[in-house]
């Protein structure tokens, strides 16, 4: 799937309402080993920034998640890929501040302000992006 089409099926996943986490991960779906109904509960209550709007943007969670699913090893026993995945995480949020202006959704829907950034869908988008060069390597 290029990245033209995942950002249409993101959309599409957020006019029926999935909420923006739910629509990010469940657009690389294909990609991550883990079912769309398992991806869409884990990330239910990431949407408005964790329910709240005072929490980080849903979109960077799902792309973060998405980092999380392709970096970590898994290893139970001897968990040994934190750091490589924190750094991840790191630089999907640093990426995702810089185009999109906040980290937040509270600043991102400009709740205190009155002027909003950075839409939604916007967000999804940009989210989806950084989640497909950061985390996979597509290019196209």
């Amino acid at each position: 799937m290029t990245i033209a089409e995942r950002l249409k099926k993101a959309d599409e996943l957020h006019q029926r309402g999935y909420n923006c986490a739910q629509s990010v991960v469940c657009s690389f779906a294909d990609k991550t080993g883990v079912s769309a109904d398992m991806l869409f509960a884990a990330n239910e209550g990431y949407g408005a920034g964790a329910g709240t709007m005072d929490g980080v943007c849903g979109a960077l969670m799902g792309a973060v998640m998405l980092g999380s699913l392709k970096s970590s090893t898994r290893n139970l026993e001897a968990p040994d890929s934190k750091p490589a995945t924190m750094q991840l995480s790191r630089k999907l949020m640093k990426a995702f501040e810089d185009s999109a202006g906040a980290l937040y959704c509270k600043d991102l829907k400009g709740v205190e302000t009155g002027k909003v950034i950075c839409s939604c869908p916007d967000c999804i988008r940009k989210a989806c992006g950084l989640a497909a060069d950061i985390v996979y390597g597509d290019k196209d």
